[in-house]
């Protein structure tokens, strides 16, 4: 079965959607109110470039918030539960953004640009609006507002070398999370050492929206030398390496979690003297004892298409978790699955099972990631 989905003045396009259907894009799905690319007619190509070689992925819909202002940095500190005051600039930090329930609501990469300029580089969910609510309530003198941002990603193994030959040495330097204000032939940027994978690559973060049919073009022609192609995150990938994936694994409106069920634990700074929303909730949550945790499935059966999603695990005729993403590995050569499982359920259980539409499938729990 196929279907499509319509392109409305509803939705907004990236920088980079022309260039995108230039090259060929077949599949969309809408992600920050943004058309984002899901492949470009060859998914198990795409999938082995990125394990083996150079992809680009347009992912302009990886949206910014940006808080500029004397009360900057206190802002950013009560949106996160992670302790950011140590934050270099030019640092990235991963931190978790909770409600006052304690449940996650977006797990964005936190970039420094000066000591009163931050952006949110976010998932799936509109923190503009949480953001510039809860500083309004408070009263503090900050900015709160999306820039002209729109990420541009290289990943890969060869993505390093593409980058250096782009914008010299120096680039292999930078430390991961890490990124510098640039530019490259003109066209302003933020590069940094970043993107949703664990092969390796950068995110080159584009200041000026009507230049990124230019920046394409730019990445794509040095990158013929890697045989680079575009293509999109992969979720194949993601699964393996365990990447957590706001919006699939946790939703605050489909599947609430919070951070330590998400393994997200050790970004949660309850020792310390700050506040942050969900705070109190968090600290109760922990005294009385985490209920699930996050974790990978073994899918036992023929490859699962790439369709299914969000399964419940049962155990006999118990409900005794949810599997939020599953893909058919190609390295692994088995069907495998992230999701959330009850504290009460050992690692090496043997009887639990899912309904797919092919049929009823035995299942084991595993590790994440499941490559490293």
């Amino acid at each position: 079965m196929s279907f499509s989905l319509g392109i409305g003045s509803n939705i907004r396009k990236s920088p980079y959607f022309d260039a995108t259907v230039a090259d060929g894009v077949q599949s969309f799905s809408v992600y920050n109110h943004m058309y984002l690319p899901g492949h470009f007619g060859d998914p198990q190509g795409e999938y082995e470039r990125l394990i083996n070689g150079v992809v680009m992925w347009d992912v302009g819909a990886q949206r910014q918030v940006e808080l500029q202002g004397p009360d900057a940095a206190q802002l950013v500190q009560y949106l996160c539960a992670r302790d950011v005051s140590g934050t270099a600039i030019g640092q990235g930090r991963y931190v978790p953004i909770c409600n006052h329930d304690g449940n996650l609501i977006n797990d964005p990469v936190l970039l420094k640009l000066s000591a009163d300029q931050f952006w949110l580089s976010i998932a799936d969910s509109d923190i503009e609006l949480w953001a510039a609510a809860i500083a309004a309530e408070r009263g503090l003198d900050v900015r709160v507002y999306e820039p002209d941002v729109s990420p541009l990603a290289v990943q890969g193994p060869k993505a390093a070398r593409l980058t250096a030959n782009l914008f010299g040495e120096w680039t292999q330097e930078l430390k991961y999370f890490w990124f510098r204000e640039t530019s490259l032939q003109g066209i302003p940027l933020v590069l940094a050492r970043s993107g949703w994978s664990k092969q390796g690559g950068f995110e080159l973060y584009l200041r000026d929206a009507a230049r990124g049919q230019e920046l394409w073009d730019i990445v794509k022609a040095a990158g013929a030398a890697f045989d680079i192609c575009p293509g999109a995150p992969n979720d194949a990938e993601r699964l393996e390496s365990g990447l957590l994936s706001y919006g699939a694994d946790a939703r605050l409106q489909t599947c609430p979690a919070n951070p330590f069920e998400l393994g997200l634990g050790k970004l949660v700074d309850l020792d310390g003297p700050d506040d942050f929303i969900g705070k109190p909730a968090l600290l109760k949550i922990k005294t009385a004892g985490i209920k699930r945790r996050l974790c990978g499935f073994v899918i036992q059966g023929d490859p699962v298409p790439a369709s299914e999603h969000r399964v419940s695990v049962m155990q006999n005729d118990i409900v005794v978790g949810s599997i939020s993403e599953m893909a058919c590995s190609t390295r692994l050569e088995k069907n495998i699955g992230i999701g959330l499982i009850s504290n009460t359920i050992a690692d090496d259980v043997d009887n639990l099972s899912v309904s797919l539409d092919s049929g009823l499938r035995s299942i084991t729990i595993s590790g994440l990631p499941f490559i490293r």
